[in-house]
C-alpha cells in the first residue's frame, strides 16, 4: 500500500517527488497534481484519506478526515498539515481506512484517526484527533526495553508494526493480528510470536488479512545436534520400547496432542501437498534444539538429504535473534523449519534420517503430528483423528508452525511415488545416526531394513535429471507438481533459499544450481561418474549480502480468508502466520495488501494475485483465486511496483522505452462525464491490466500507491538526464535478470529433464555442465539481487553513493569472469557440440526456442555456436554497465568525486569486457584447434582450462639439430610448451609428445650477430634445447608469446587471465627467479620426485621441498639444483617404522658442514659431515631414544670413522677412555678411568689394552709395565705398594682378580729416595699430549675463518668470513626471533664493530681486543665463541662424571693451557698487531707527564703492560670450565685440606684478643674499638669475630672468583683493608715488615674459615700469570700460601 522514495539534492523541487492522483482507467482520466511546496517523498492511500511524507520530514493529510474536531468540513481538499509532528523527523507513513500512522528517525511511532477497535494503540479512546506516541515495549526483556520501528501497516481494524529487529507487532482486533487471544481488541502493540526469530522484511495490511515478507533461514552449520528423544511440545518420549517376554516392541507413533494440524481438504488440493502442507511445511522444529529426523519421502534429494541447508540452522548456528530455547516450545516459533536438505552433500544419511520409521506412515518426528493417523496410531481410528484436527484447526493453525520438523508432506506421497515403493534394500541406514546413547539407537537399527527400502525406492522415483534438478522460478506451478510431489514434503516454506527445485538442488549442491555434490550413493545409483566438486559460496554471494537484498523469501499471510486472500487454496481463516507454500522460491521483493486481494511481486518483475476478484483486480480470470497466479500482462513487460486499493490494482512497470509505464486492473470508477467513453469495458471492470494512457506525461513514475478507489504515482522530471539514465540502469538490470532466467527456464531446464542428456555428455563435459550452470546461477542470483537493489534505490534516495554496483564492482567483475571460464572450459572441451542433439531432441530440429533466445542476427550458424553465442550473452551486458555509467557520470561536475567514482567504474567495466572478449576469442581459437589436432594426442592434452596461444604447424619454429626426417611441432598453451615429434612420412601421426609446464620454462633469444640464425634458448628443469624461427618476426612474436604465457602461469592466474586493470602494466619477461612445483621424471637422482620452491633459471635454487615417492623428503635451501645451505631431510626406516632425520648443512647435493642426525636406532651424531659421511669433530650418543645414553663419543670422525683423538664414555661398563683412534678402533696412547677409581694410562692395539702401561688403584697400588688384553698384565712389570715396598719380575693375570707373578720384593731404605721419586714422576707420560687433542675443533674454527690449516691464510678473508657468518645468523634470527635472547641480538649487533687501529697496539687499544673477544666469546654465532662452546663441552665430556678422578687434574690443568695458546694464536692471527705472549705494549703517547696513574706503574709492573694469554683469555674460558677443573683440585687436595679444616674450626672457637695473642701478633695492632652494626664498641676479652672484620670478609670472597688474577685481586685488597684498619689504629705512616704483617693475615685467614682454601691456592699457583710472580701480587700470594702451609702444621707448634 504504501511505497517509499526519496529524492537527491541536486534537483529543486519543481521537478522531484510530484505526486499525482486518480481514479480508474478510463481514457479521459486526468491525474490532479497534489500541489506542496516540498517533492513528496512517500504517499501512503487509505479508504478515503491519505498521509503524505514530504523532504525535511513533515506530514500532511488529504482526503476525508472525520476525526478532525476543528474543521468546518472533513473533507480537505488541500493538504492539511499536521502540524503535532513537525518537530519530529518523519521517515515512514501508512494510511489504513480510517487511521493512520508515522515513523519517526528515531524508531518512534505516531497514531491518529479511529481507534474503536483499537487500531490506534491507545486505549480508552474512541477517535485520535492528532498524532498521538504510541509506545511500543518489549515486556519479555528484562529490564523491559521500548522497541524501535522501521514501519508500520494500517488495515481496517489492526495495525501492524515492522521492528529494527525484524520481528511484527501488532494490535487492533480481529484474527488478522497472528496473536494468540482471542480477546479483542487488543490495546497495546504486541509480538506476533510466530513470526519470532525469522527476518521480516516488509509487511502489509488487507481489511481483514495480512501480509508479511520474510527472509529465508540461512542454511544450517555444522554440527548438527544429535536428534532428541522427547517431544517438543508434550515432552513425551517420543519412542516407546515394550518388552515383551521374547521380543521387544519399540513404537515410535508419538502423536502430539498440542501440535495438532489442520487438515481441511488435505487431500483435495494437488497444490503444494495440500494446505495442510503449506502449513506443515514451515513448521519450525519445535524447539531450536530439536535436530528434525526426517522422512523418507523427502528423500528424493540425495541421501543425506536432512536438513535443508537453508532451513535449519541449528541452535548455534541461528541469527543472534532468534529466540534459542528461553521461550516455551509453543510460543517458540519455527525457529528452525523443517527438513529440507541436508547441507552435508558427501556424508552418508545423517542424524534425522535414520529415524524413519519401519511402518509406512507413522513418523518418528518429535512430534509426530501427522493428519492421517498411521497404524501405529494411538487414537481408536483415524476417522477420529481427522474430526479432532478438524475441530482443533483454528487453534492449531496457531501453532502447528511450532511443531513438528516432520515433512512428510501430504498424508500419502502421490500415488505415482508411492506405489514404487518397492523393496531394494542397497542403503543401509543404520549406520548413519549420530551416536547417542538414546533409545533411537536401537530403534534405528531395527528398522534399517525398511527404511532402505523406501529410502531407495524414493530414488528410483527420480531420474538424473531430477538430480541435477534446477528450476528457476516462472514455470507454471501445476505442470511442475506432478513431478514433484514427492518433494514438497521437504520443501519447508518456512525456510529458506527456495528457488523451487532450484533450491532443492542449491540445497544439495552448495549454490542454487550448482549440480554438485550429490551424494555419491545416489550417483552410483543412477551409474553416474562423480564430477569433481567445485566449491562455491552457498546461497549467494558474499560480501554483498550486506548491500544486496535477499531474494530467498517467503510470503506469510493469516487473518480472514473467505476471499482466498490468505492463498492457501481454501476460504479458511488463520489465526497464526502461515507460510503460502507456492511462492516459496519465487523471489517475491514485495508484497501488497488490497481491501480483499494481496499481491506479490517478484525478482522476475512478474506479479502474482490471489484473493477476491470480482473487479477483475487480480488481472487475470485463472480460477481458483484462493492460490497465488500470475496476472496476464504481454510480454516484455516487466512490473517493478505495485499498489493495491479496495478493488483495484495498479502496476508501475518497464516497457519499450525508458520511461515506466503504468497498468491498472480493477473495477472501473464511474463519474457522471465519463459515461460515453467507456471502450472495451467489460460490466465495468478489466479482465487483464489495461495501460493507463496519460502516464507518458507524467514523466518518470518512482513509486505508486492504492487505496479505497484512488491510485496515487508519485514522479521526477527528468533533469540533465540524470533521472533517465537511473531508470535506465534500473531497466536494464530487470532485463537482464528476466533473460537470465528465461535462458534457465527455457532452455536449460528441459534440457536437464531429458534422460539422454548424461549419455550424450562425456564425463569431463558433464562436470563442466554443472559447474556452468552452478556459474550461472551465481550470476543470475547476483543480478537479480542487484535488480532488486536498484529499483528500491530508485524508490528511496538517489545518491549514487549507495550503488552496489559502483562500491562492490569487484563482485560483479569476479562474477562474470568466473561465468566466462566456466563457459570457455565447456566450449573448449566441445560441450556445446555435445548438446546439440539433446537440443534437437527436446526443442525439434529448428531448435526455435534456442534462436530466439541466443538473439543471435547471424542466419544459418550451426545449433553449436548459437548455444555458445547465447552463454557469452552475459559479457556483453557488462558494456551494458560501462555505457549506463558513462551516462550518470555526463550528469556531475567532472570535478566532482561522484563523477570520479562512476567514471572508474566505467573503465573497470568495459575493460573487463574487453579482457572477456579476447578470453572467449581464445576459447574459439583453442575449439578450433582441437578440431583440427590428429587424435591420438587429443585425448591426453585437451584439457578444460587449457587455451592455446600459438603453434608451429606453419613450420615457422623448428628444432636445432633435429634428425632429417623427424618433424617437430610446437604448441604453446596457457600452461605448458607441448613439444610433438613424429616422422616425415606421416605427417599427422606424431609418435612421441613432451609437456613442459611453463612454471618450469625460461627462454631466452640467441644474439644474432654471429650465429646469423633466429634462436631461441628454451631451459626446462631437465632438457634445453633451441628453437630456431624462420625470421625475426616469428622470433619476436614467440618470445613474446611464451614470456607472457609463462608470466600469466606464474601469477597463477591461469586462463581466468589478468584482470585488465592489473595486464596493463605486465612485464615483458617473466623473472628468472621464480616458485614453483615439478616432478622429475629425468634426474637419476630426484627421478620421479616432486620439487616445489624457488628456481632460478631452471634449477632449484633458494628455499624448497623434495618429495621422492618413497616418502623420502628434503626441506631447505638449494643452490644450482643440489641441496645446499641449512637443510633437514627425512629418511623413512621400513624396518623400524621411524625415520632418519638429518637437519644441517649441505653442499653440492650432501651433507656438508655442522649437522644432527637421528638415526632410526636411536643414535644421535651432533657434529661434522662432509660427503654424507661424519667428517671431523662430533658427538655420538648410542642407546635408545628417552633413555640416558649407554654411551657417548666425542672427537674426531674420518670419512664416518672415530680417527684421531676421542674421549668415550661407555656409561654401562663406568669406564671414560681418552686417546687416539684409527678406524672406529682404540689405537696409540691413552688414559682410561673407572667408576671404581682405577687409572691406566699407556697403549692401545687392536681396541685392547696392548703394551706398555701404568696401572693406579684408589689406594695408590700401581703397576708399570706390560700388558695384553684389557686390565690383563702380561710381561714385565714392577709393582708398587702403597707403603712404597715394590716387586720387580713378570706378571700374568687380570688385575683384581690373583696375579701370578715370578720376581723380587724391595722393600727401599731411607737412603733410597732418590729412586722413588723418579718413581712418582712417571704420571702423564703415557697419556696424549694436551696439544694433540681436540686437533678437529681447532682446525674447523681456523677454516670456518677461510684458512686450511692453523696460520695459514688471509686476515681479511678470515674477517669477512666473520662478517658473512654473523650476517646470516641474524638473518635468520629475523626470521625466528625467538631463538635469540635481547641481550644475545646486541651483542650481536656490537660485534658488527671491528676493533680497527693502525701502528703498535697500545693500552687502549688491548682493552678494545679485550672486550670484543669478550662478546665475540660470548655467542655461538661468532666462529670464536662456537670454538669455546665446543671447548667447553669436550672438557665436561672428559672431566666430569666418571672422569672427575684426582690423577687427572695435571693433564686437566695442562689442557686449559693448551687452549689458552691455541685460542691466542687464533687471535694473533686476527689481530696480527699483538705482540706475542710476554711481550709488552706499546706506551700510549705520554701526554699525562708524571700524574698519579703514572706513578702508580712504578710499585710493580701491572699485568696489564705484558700481553699474556692468560690474562686475554682465561677470564672467558675459565669460569665456563671451573666447576670440573676445580673438582679434580678439591679431590687431589682432599687429604691436605682436611687436615687444615680441622685445625681452622679448633682455632676458631678462641676469642678475637686471645687468637691474636697466640699467633704472636704485636699488640699495637690489636684494635681497641671495633665497628658492629653502624656503632662502635670496646674490644672486650669475650669479643669474637669482630676484629678486621672488613678485611675477613674481602678474604672470603675468593672463593666467588673464578680466575687467578681475579683471586690475586681479592688477596691484594685484603691487605689494603688490614692496613687501612692498622693504620687508623696507629694513626701514622708505617712500612709493614713481614714478620709484623704475617701473624695478622694469619688471623684474618683463619677467621676467613675458607673451605677449600688448598684447592684455591694450588689452582692460582697453577695457573698463575708468570709475569706477575715476582710482583707484588707474587709476595702477597706467597704470604697466603705459607698461612695455609702453618695452619696445617699449627698443631705441632
Amino acid at each position: 500500500m504504501e511505497k517509499q522514495m526519496s529524492c537527491g539534492e541536486e534537483d529543486g523541487s519543481g521537478e522531484r517527488g510530484l505526486l499525482h492522483t486518480w481514479r480508474g482507467y478510463s481514457y479521459s482520466t486526468t491525474p490532479e497534481r497534489v500541489l506542496l511546496s516540498r517533492p513528496v517523498l512517500q504517499a501512503a492511500v487509505g479508504a478515503r484519506h491519505g498521509v503524505l511524507l514530504v523532504e525535511g520530514g513533515q506530514v500532511y493529510s488529504f482526503g476525508e478526515l472525520p476525526w478532525k474536531q476543528n474543521q468546518t468540513s472533513s473533507v480537505a481538499t488541500e493538504p492539511v498539515l499536521e502540524a503535532v509532528l513537525s518537530e519530529q523527523r518523519v521517515v515512514f507513513v501508512a494510511a489504513g481506512s480510517v487511521h493512520s500512522g508515522v515513523v519517526t528517525e528515531d524508531g518512534g511511532m505516531h497514531m491518529w484517526g479511529e481507534n474503536t477497535h483499537g487500531q490506534c494503540g491507545l486505549s480508552g479512546l474512541s477517535v485520535i484527533p492528532n498524532p498521538t506516541p504510541v509506545g511500543v515495549l518489549d515486556s519479555e526483556a528484562m529490564p523491559p526495553q521500548t522497541v524501535k520501528i522501521l514501519e508500520v501497516a494500517c488495515g481496517d481494524q489492526h495495525t501492524l508494526a515492522l521492528s529494527a529487529k525484524h520481528e511484527v507487532w501488532a494490535w487492533g482486533s480481529g484474527c488478522q493480528l497472528g496473536l494468540n487471544t482471542s480477546t479483542f481488541p487488543v490495546w497495546k502493540p504486541q509480538k506476533v510470536e510466530h513470526l519470532a526469530g525469522r527476518h521480516v522484511l516488509q509487511v502489509a495490511c488487507g481489511a481483514t488479512h495480512s501480509l508479511a515478507l520474510v527472509r529465508c533461514l540461512p542454511p544450517p552449520q555444522e554440527p548438527r545436534n544429535p536428534p532428541q528423544d522427547k517431544c517438543g511440545q508434550c515432552h513425551q518420549m517420543l519412542y516407546t520400547m515394550t518388552d515383551k517376554e521374547d521380543h521387544v516392541i519399540i513404537s515410535d507413533g508419538h502423536h502430539c496432542p498440542v501440535g495438532v494440524e489442520l487438515d481441511s481438504n488435505e487431500t483435495t488440493s494437488a497444490f503444494e501437498g495440500s494446505p495442510d502442507q503449506s502449513s506443515r511445511g514451515k513448521q519450525g522444529k519445535s524447539s531450536p534444539t530439536e535436530p528434525v529426523p526426517s522422512m523418507p519421502t523427502q528423500i528424493p534429494k540425495s541421501p543425506t538429504s536432512i536438513t535443508n541447508p537453508e532451513s535449519t540452522p541449528p541452535p548455534e548456528s541461528k541469527p543472534a535473534s532468534e529466540p534459542q530455547n528461553e521461550v516455551p516450545a509453543s510460543s517458540q516459533e519455527p525457529v528452525e523449519p523443517a527438513i529440507e536438505d541436508s547441507a552435508e552433500p558427501e556424508a552418508p544419511p545423517t542424524n534425522g534420517e535414520a529415524c524413519v520409521e519401519a511402518s509406512e506412515t507413522s513418523t518418528p518426528e518429535p512430534d509426530s503430528c501427522r493428519a492421517t493417523g498411521g497404524k501405529s496410531s494411538p487414537y481408536p481410528d483415524e476417522q477420529a483423528v481427522k474430526a479432532y484436527l478438524k475441530r482443533l484447526s483454528d487453534h492449531a493453525l496457531a501453532e502447528h508452525t511450532t511443531k513438528t520438523p516432520s515433512t512428510l508432506h501430504s498424508a500419502q506421497l502421490s500415488s505415482d511415488c508411492a506405489d514404487r515403493f518397492t523393496s531394494d534394500p542397497l542403503i543401509p541406514v543404520a549406520q548413519s545416526v549420530t551416536p547417542m546413547g538414546s533409545a533411537l539407537n536401537n530403534l534405528v537399527v531395527s528398522c534399517a531394513s525398511a527404511v532402505g527400502e523406501r529410502v531407495v525406492s524414493t530414488y528410483e522415483a527420480l531420474s538424473l535429471r531430477k538430480v541435477i534438478g534446477y528450476w528457476v522460478p516462472g514455470e507454471r506451478v501445476e505442470e511442475r507438481l506432478r513431478q514433484e510431489e514427492p518433494m514438497q514434503g521437504k520443501k519447508s516454506s518456512s525456510l529458506g533459499d527456495i528457488r523451487e527445485e532450484e533450491a532443492e538442488l542449491s540445497r544439495r549442491l552448495s549454490l542454487p544450481g550448482l549440480l554438485f555434490q550429490v551424494s555419491p550413493r545416489l550417483l552410483r545409483r543412477t551409474s553416474r561418474h562423480r564430477a569433481r566438486a567445485i566449491p562455491l559460496t552457498p546461497g549467494g554471494i558474499p560480501e554483498a549480502d550486506a548491500h544486496l537484498p535477499s531474494l530467498q523469501t517467503e510470503v506469510w499471510s493469516w487473518g480472514r480468508g473467505q476471499e482466498g486472500q490468505l492463498g492457501h487454496g481454501d476460504l479458511l481463516p488463520r489465526t497464526q502466520p502461515v507460510c503460502v507454500k507456492s511462492l516459496n522460491g519465487k523471489e517475491v521483493l514485495r508484497v501488497a495488501a488490497g481491501a480483499h486481494h494481496s499481491l506479490a511481486l517478484t525478482a522476475q518483475s512478474q506479479v502474482f494475485s490471489w484473493g477476491c476478484n470480482t473487479s477483475g483486480q487480480l488481472g487475470h480470470m485463472e480460477s481458483p483465486t484462493t492460490l497465488p497466479h500470475l496476472t496476464k500482462l504481454s510480454d516484455g513487460i516487466r512490473v517493478w511496483d505495485i499498489g493495491a486499493g479496495q478493488q483495484h490494482t495498479l502496476l508501475l512497470a518497464d516497457g519499450d522505452c525508458i520511461q515506466p509505464i503504468l497498468y491498472y486492473s480493477g473495477q472501473q470508477v464511474k463519474e457522471v462525464m465519463e459515461q460515453t467513453e467507456e471502450e472495451e469495458q467489460t460490466g465495468e471492470y478489466t479482465q487483464q491490466p489495461v495501460l493507463l494512457p496519460f502516464c507518458m506525461n507524467l514523466g518518470y513514475v518512482s513509486s505508486v500507491g492504492a487505496g479505497g478507489q484512488t491510485c496515487a504515482a508519485l514522479t521526477d522530471r527528468n533533469v540533465m538526464g540524470f533521472i533517465a539514465s537511473l531508470h535506465e540502469l534500473a531497466a536494464a538490470e530487470r532485463k537482464f535478470y528476466c533473460k537470465l532466467s528465461n535462458i534457465n527456464s527455457l532452455l536449460l531446464q528441459p534440457l536437464l529433464k531429458l534422460d539422454s542428456l548424461s549419455s550424450a555428455l562425456s564425463q569431463s563435459s558433464a562436470g563442466l555442465l554443472q559447474n556452468l550452470i552452478g556459474r550461472l546461477g551465481r550470476l543470475s542470483q547476483l543480478t537479480g539481487q542487484n535488480s532488486a537493489s536498484l529499483t528500491s534505490f530508485l524508490r528511496r534516495s538517489r545518491d549514487i553513493r549507495g550503488l552496489v554496483i559502483l562500491d562492490d564492482a569487484h563482485l560483479f567483475l569476479d562474477t562474470h569472469s568466473e561465468y566466462c571460464s566456466a563457459v570457455g572450459d565447456l566450449l573448449v572441451m566441445g560441450g556445446f557440440q555435445a548438446l546439440v542433439k539433446p537440443c534437437h531432441d527436446v526443442f525439434g530440429k529448428g531448435a526455435e526456442v534456442v534462436q530466439k533466445l541466443s538473439e543471435c542476427s547471424e542466419e544459418g550458424l550451426p545449433l553449436a555456436d548459437v548455444l555458445a553465442h547465447l552463454f557469452y550473452l552475459p559479457i556483453k551486458h557488462l558494456h551494458e554497465y560501462g555505457r549506463l555509467l558513462l551516462k550518470l557520470a555526463t550528469c556531475y561536475e567532472v570535478s566532482s568525486v561522484d563523477y570520479q567514482k562512476l567514471q572508474d567504474a566505467c573503465s573497470k567495466y568495459e575493460s573487463m569486457a574487453l579482457h572477456l572478449k579476447r578470453r572467449r576469442k581464445e576459447a574459439e581459437y583453442t575449439l578450433h584447434f582441437w578440431k583440427s589436432f590428429p587424435g591420438k594426442m587429443t585425448d591426453s592434452l585437451r584439457k578444460p582450462s587449457r587455451r592455446l596461444i600459438c603453434e608451429s604447424s606453419n613450420k615457422a619454429l623448428t628444432l636445432q639439430n633435429a634428425g632429417r626426417f623427424s618433424v617437430n611441432w610446437f604448441i604453446l598453451f596457457n600452461d605448458a610448451l607441448v613439444h610433438a615429434q613424429g616422422m616425415v612420412p606421416y605427417k599427422n601421426l606424431f609418435s612421441t609428445h613432451h609437456v613442459f609446464p611453463l612454471a618450469t620454462l625460461w627462454v631466452e633469444p640467441i644474439s644474432e650477430e654471429n650465429t646469423g640464425i633466429y634462436g631461441l634458448k628454451v631451459t626446462s628443469p631437465e632438457e634445453s634445447f633451441t628453437l630456431l624461427a624462420s625470421c625475426p618476426a616469428e622470433k619476436a612474436k614467440w618470445l613474446r608469446s611464451i614470456n607472457q604465457a609463462v608470466e600469466q602461469a606464474l601469477s597463477g592466474l591461469g586462463h581466468d587471465g589478468i584482470l585488465p586493470s592489473t595486464g596493463v602494466a605486465q612485464r615483458a619477461d617473466p623473472p628468472i627467479s621464480r616458485t614453483a612445483s615439478y616432478t622429475f621424471y629425468k634426474d637419476s637422482r630426484l627421478k620421479e620426485a616432486m620439487y616445489e620452491g624457488r628456481w632460478v633459471s631452471g634449477k632449484p635454487n633458494g628455499r624448497g621441498v623434495v618429495k621422492w615417492p618413497d616418502e623420502r623428503m628434503y626441506t631447505g635451501t638449494f643452490k644450482n639444483g643440489l641441496e645446499d645451505g641449512f637443510g633437514d631431510y627425512v629418511v623413512p626406516n621400513k624396518n623400524l617404522n621411524i625415520c632418519d632425520h638429518y637437519q644441517g648443512q649441505w653442499k653440492d647435493g650432501k651433507m656438508h658442514g655442522f649437522g644432527t642426525f637421528r638415526y632410526a636406532s636411536g643414535e644421535i651424531y651432533e657434529g661434522s659431515f662432509q660427503d654424507n659421511m661424519r667428517h671431523g669433530h662430533g658427538m655420538l650418543r648410542s642407546g635408545k631414544l628417552n633413555s640416558t645414553s649407554p654411551s657417548v663419543f666425542i672427537g674426531q670422525w674420518q670419512y664416518d670413522k672415530k680417527s684421531g683423538y676421542g674421549v668415550f664414555d661407555d656409561i654401562t661398563r663406568g669406564e671414560k677412555y681418552m686417546g687416539m683412534w684409527l678406524d672406529d678402533q682404540r689405537q696409540g696412547n691413552a688414559v682410561v678411568v673407572t667408576q671404581f677409581g682405577l687409572y691406566y694410562e699407556g697403549a692401545f692395539s687392536n681396541n685392547k689394552m696392548m703394551g706398555n702401561g701404568v696401572l693406579l688403584s684408589e689406594d695408590d697400588t700401581t703397576f708399570e709395565g706390560e700388558f695384553s688384553e684389557d686390565w690383563t698384565l702380561n710381561g714385565k712389570g714392577v709393582l708398587t705398594m702403597p707403603n712404597k715396598d715394590y716387586i720387580e719380575g713378570s706378571f700374568s693375570g687380570v688385575w683384581g682378580t690373583g696375579l701370578k707373578m715370578s720376581g723380587s720384593y724391595y722393600k727401599p731404605s731411607l737412603y733410597d729416595s732418590d729412586k722413588e721419586k723418579a718413581h712418582a714422576l712417571k704420571l702423564g707420560r703415557l697419556a696424549v699430549h694436551s696439544e694433540e687433542k681436540w686437533k678437529a675443533v681447532f682446525l674447523e674454527c681456523w677454516n670456518r675463518l677461510g684458512c686450511d690449516s692453523p696460520g695459514q691464510g688471509q686476515t681479511t678473508t678470515a674477517w669477512d668470513n666473520i662478517a658473512v657468518a654473523l650476517t646470516a645468523n641474524r638473518r635468520q634470527q629475523r626470521d625466528s626471533p625467538e631463538l635469540l635472547s635481547r641481550s644475545h641480538h646486541k651483542t650481536l649487533e656490537s660485534l658488527e664493530f671491528i676493533p680497527q687501529h693502525v701502528g703498535p697496539v697500545t693500552l687502549e687499544v688491548y682493552h678494545t681486543i679485550r672486550r670484543y673477544l669478550v662478546k665475540a666469546c660470548d655467542t655461538p654465532l661468532h666462529p670464536l665463541g662456537r670454538l669455546v662452546e665446543t671447548l667447553v663441552s669436550v672438557y665436561r665430556m672428559t672431566y666430569v662424571g666418571v672422569g672427575a678422578n684426582r690423577r687427572l687434574l695435571p693433564q686437566a690443568v695442562n689442557e686449559i693451557k693448551s687452549y689458552l695458546n691455541r685460542i691466542f694464536q687464533l687471535v694473533r692471527f686476527l689481530f696480527p698487531d699483538l705482540p706475542e705472549e710476554g711481550g709488552s705494549l706499546a706506551d700510549p703517547p705520554k701526554e699525562k707527564g708524571g700524574s698519579d696513574p703514572a706513578g702508580k706503574q712504578l710499585e710493580s709492573p701491572k699485568p696489564g703492560c705484558v700481553v699474556s694469554s692468560s690474562a686475554l683469555l682465561l677470564p672467558v674460558l675459565l669460569p665456563r670450565l671451573y666447576p670440573p677443573l676445580f673438582t679434580l683440585y678439591a679431590l687431589e687436595k682432599e687429604k691436605e685440606d682436611d687436615v687444615y679444616w680441622e685445625c681452622v674450626l679448633r682455632l676458631n672457637k678462641q676469642p678475637d684478643l686471645a687468637l691474636l695473642a697466640f699467633l704472636g701478633v704485636q699488640q699495637k695492632f690489636w684494635p681497641v674499638t671495633v665497628t658492629v652494626h653502624g656503632e662502635k664498641q670496646q674490644v672486650l676479652s669475650s669479643t669474637k669475630d669482630s676484629c678486621f672484620a672488613s678485611a675477613v670478609e674481602t678474604l672470603q670472597q675468593i672463593s666467588t672468583t673464578f680466575t687467578p688474577s681475579d683471586k690475586l685481586q681479592v688477596i691484594q685488597l685484603t691487605f689494603e683493608e688490614i692496613t687501612q684498619e692498622v693504620l687508623a689504629l696507629l694513626k701514622q705512616d708505617f712500612l709493614w715488615s713481614m714478620d709484623d704483617l704475617f701473624p695478622v693475615f694469619l688471623f684474618v685467614v683463619l677467621r676467613a674459615r675458607i673451605r677449600n682454601l688448598g684447592s684455591e691456592v694450588s689452582l692460582i699457583e697453577d695457573l698463575m700469570d708468570p709475569c706477575v710472580q715476582h710482583g707484588e701480587h707474587g709476595i702477597m700470594f706467597t704470604t697466603l700460601k705459607a698461612c695455609y702451609y702453618q695452619i696445617q702444621h699449627e698443631k705441632i707448634t
